[in-house]
């Protein structure tokens, strides 16, 4: 790792800024083969990654660009080596990083950025009043969300490194949960649909907003699930990329085919994967985890434009890259690796039971996370999802001579026990050393 004094590293952002920032294209593309994304002119299948930095003992509240230059750097430079080693080539991050930084890890280690605004996802402040569930509805909240949104864009336009705007975080959830903590998914019914309506309608309008300043960058909604696809495709014609988060277990089923015949859009999977822990036997459970991510990843790529099935995968964000460690509780028990299962999904049937909860919202991490060095740091601990997702990003469906045959046999070899192996004896070493 190159490390930069203060002065030479402001130098070298704003100067690779000047010179790059009229060469990076993001663009649909859509021709009899399907829909692709391409960046400069090359086809770019997304191997994302949903990435933050909260040590053992902090919550939402923490912020790592508030840090100093030379704390941030450690820290990209402990999590983004691990992601560029597995094959990651782009993260997703919320807005509150400045632009110089996504600059920084594109420039450093070849990997973009999806920038999130959440959109009132969890709450908003309104005449100096906290609101917990938006009401997309409301006068204000339209022109507070617009003004975030369009000088987002007027902040972030022509960064080197930007790869894609994407707007809230399973909103449509939070028109029935309030705060961010995950519970059951939601049924529609005739209350929600009158709010989803206001909402897509509103998601629309920012998009129009931001196309107003920008074109250069794609925008992406993040939707849970199909839930209320109808009404998006009446409300949303605008977007560019339809984002869902999705767990649905090994396989996504009719979604591909679903987002393309509906809304006649690419489809991106924001979220997905597994937690793991088995809440059957009550202890981490590395090779099932190992599973659905795999799996899923077979679908994704299977799915790419040019292979002959439904050819509008764009690709995915694994959710996630580190355990979070105050997801249950939010403020409470910062300091414990929580263990209860906050939500039930039948899709994972390691550990499902009916009637019992069985996804632990602590434990999506492909790596697991160590104690909180004296500095403010951590060491990550990578699980048997790490290297098998390293296997997995080795292949490029937009290769020439790729197949449906290829990319079969390219996951039929992936040993997951291999990569469980791989991860315990690693770990073992990395401790020891400590």
């Amino acid at each position: 790792m190159k490390y930069f004094s203060l002065l030479s590293l402001a130098f070298y952002i704003s100067s690779t800024i000047n010179v790059l920032a009229q060469n990076t294209l993001v663009t649909i593309v859509e021709n009899e083969s399907g829909m692709k994304l391409q960046v400069n002119g090359k086809d770019f299948m997304i191997n994302g990654m949903n990435w933050d930095y909260f040590p053992i003992g902090t919550n939402f509240d923490y912020k790592l660009w508030e840090q100093s230059d030379e704390f941030i750097i450690e820290a990209l430079h402990d999590e983004m080596s691990l992601l560029q080693n597995m094959g990651v080539n782009s993260v997703r991050i919320y807005t509150g990083i400045p632009a110089k930084w996504i600059t920084y890890i594109y420039e450093n280690y070849g990997i973009y950025t999806m920038l999130n605004h959440s959109f009132g996802r969890y709450g908003l402040t309104l005449d100096e009043e906290w609101v917990a569930i938006t009401d997309y509805s409301d006068p204000r909240v339209k022109t507070l969300l617009l003004d975030e949104v369009t000088q987002m864009v007027k902040e972030y336009r022509d960064t080197p490194g930007l790869l894609l705007y994407l707007l809230g975080n399973e909103n449509n959830y939070g028109l029935f949960w309030e705060g961010a903590e995950t519970e059951d998914i939601p049924e529609e019914n005739k209350e929600s649909i009158i709010r989803a309506t206001a909402m897509y309608k509103l998601f629309n309008e920012a998009t129009l907003a931001m196309k107003d300043i920008n074109t250069s960058i794609p925008i992406a909604i993040c939707n849970g699930d199909l839930l209320f696809l109808d009404i998006i495709k009446e409300e949303c014609k605008d977007i560019d990329i339809f984002g869902t988060n999705m767990y649905r277990g090994a396989s996504f089923g009719d979604a591909f085919e679903r987002v393309k015949n509906e809304l006649n859009k690419p489809i991106l999977f924001t979220e997905f994967g597994s937690d793991a822990f088995n809440a059957v036997e009550n202890t981490e459970d590395q090779k099932s985890q190992a599973f659905y991510m795999v799996e899923n990843w077979k679908e994704i790529y299977e799915n790419a434009a040019g292979l002959g099935k439904s050819g509008n995968s764009l690709g995915g964000f694994t959710f996630q890259f580190s355990d979070g460690w105050w997801k249950t509780g939010q403020t409470v028990d910062l300091e414990i690796h929580n263990t209860d299962a906050s939500w039930a999904n039948g899709g994972y049937s390691f550990d499902y039971k009916k009637g019992e909860n069985n996804m632990n919202e602590e434990w999506f991490g492909i790596t697991a996370k160590g104690e909180t060095s004296s500095t403010g740091h951590y060491k990550l601990y990578p699980r048997a999802a790490y290297y098998a997702l390293q296997e997995v990003h080795q292949i490029n469906p937009f290769s020439p001579g790729i197949s449906l045959e290829k990319i079969e046999n390219h996951f039929v070899v992936i040993d997951l026990d291999d990569s469980e192996r791989k991860a315990k004896s690693n770990n073992l070493e990395a401790q020891a050393k400590q």
